[in-house]
């Protein structure tokens, strides 16, 4: 762990008290050291006016020589009343003050053991707690309850380790609520896809059976249902490129190969790949803007994102109109600009478009509602936005790269 502030604290506060202690201590023997002087000095003040009573020759002088003179130390005279040299005072006083300051330096010892002994076992305790509340809390996220409260406003070794469990807590919550929301929203896809591919299906199998019970069934109508047959299965197939398309960008598998290319390049691709579309209904499609403006993407997803729209916005337009796009560079962005004259979308609908499976009230037959969901994923993954405008007077779809 890189924080230990709280360790830190308790041996800081260990540390500060033993030293007040040791200073206590200290100043004990100081004050026990000046009580023997005291006493010592008492006695020797009291042995000197004697002397000098007895003997008034004795000069103070020599009365201090002698008894700073280290020599003839002979101890024969505190042995005659059983008193060592070494290990007893002569003085009474002393004897008694000794036995005072033992009880008092044994009492002081006992309160500073017990003291660090206290914060020992503080610090140990506080330990354990949280080694409990982590253990706990472990055993709940098993349990996969992640509502979990971890207030810790510390920075210790285990306050950090609550910290970690915490934030593994919240992954854990929002991967389990993503997971459901997946399961959620593959249910619904399953469900969406199911009844995409019902139509079309019933549909052709009715046909078949038509074909099948009917066998001297006339040219034109045998042409008529193979026709429906046929467009029946490309609506299918196309539904299943772009749900397989989808869940390439949905698994993350799709690798842009990023390069620059001109707009109009990618603008006269995705034209070309609904012509036919425009042929059937006679809609012109005008292309407008600097022919030398470059943008870098991947290119063919960019093609695909607008063969979407460009499809979406001739099968909402009238037969014989146009749809003009316009495309141009600044120093922010390049924008596209898709403008087509149909019924345009309504106000409830506009918010929808880009979802999946979506088909709002002017939608055509053949629509399946996934093109602008895979417009706008597409688009996205190239950095880039989409957005829409649309009135009784058409729709306008305005894609910028950034």
């Amino acid at each position: 762990m890189k924080n230990k502030i709280k360790l830190k604290k308790y041996l800081t506060k260990t540390i500060i008290i033993s030293i007040i202690l040791i200073i206590i201590f200290i100043l004990i023997n100081i004050y026990e050291y000046n009580i023997y002087t005291q006493n010592f000095n008492t006695k020797i003040i009291q042995i000197i006016n004697t002397l000098q009573e007895k003997y008034p020759e004795l000069t103070e002088n020599e009365i201090v020589e002698i008894l700073n003179n280290e020599e003839n130390s002979n101890n024969l005279i505190l042995k005659k009343y059983s008193i060592g040299i070494n290990n007893k005072s002569i003085i009474k006083e002393n004897e008694k003050n000794l036995n005072k300051f033992l009880i008092i330096n044994i009492l002081f010892f006992s309160l500073s053991f017990t003291i660090i002994m206290i914060i020992f076992l503080s610090y140990n305790k506080k330990k354990e707690k949280d080694i409990s509340e982590i253990t706990k809390y472990i055993e709940e996220i098993n349990k996969k309850n992640y509502e979990l409260q971890i207030d810790s406003i510390t920075e210790d070794e285990l306050s950090i380790l609550k910290n970690e469990i915490y934030k593994t807590t919240i992954m854990l919550k929002e991967s389990a609520e993503n997971s459901n929301q997946d399961k959620i929203n593959l249910k619904k896809s399953l469900e969406d896809i199911s009844h995409q591919l019902k139509t079309p299906l019933t549909s052709i199998l009715i046909l078949l059976d038509n074909l099948i019970d009917d066998q001297n069934m006339n040219i034109e109508t045998r042409n008529d249902f193979l026709t429906d047959i046929k467009r029946e299965i490309i609506n299918i197939n196309f539904l299943v490129q772009s749900i397989l398309k989808l869940s390439k960008f949905d698994a993350n598998t799709i690798h842009f190969i990023k390069e620059e290319t001109t707009l109009n390049k990618i603008i006269k691709e995705a034209v070309k790949n609904v012509s036919t579309l425009c042929d059937l209904r006679n809609i012109k499609i005008e292309i407008n803007g600097d022919e030398d403006a470059k943008i870098i993407c991947d290119a063919k997803w960019q093609i695909e994102a607008i063969t979407n729209i460009l499809k979406n916005s001739i099968e909402h337009s009238q037969d014989n109109h146009k749809i003009v796009v316009k495309y141009e560079k600044n120093n922010i962005y390049s924008n596209i600009e898709i403008q087509d004259y149909g019924e345009g979308i309504s106000k409830k609908d506009l918010k929808h478009i880009f979802e999946r499976f979506y088909k709002g009230e002017n939608a055509s037959k053949d629509s399946i509602g996934i093109g602008l969901a895979l417009s706008k994923t597409i688009i996205e993954e190239d950095n880039g936005t989409i957005s829409v405008e649309s009135n009784e007077n058409g729709t306008k779809f305005t894609i910028k790269y950034y």
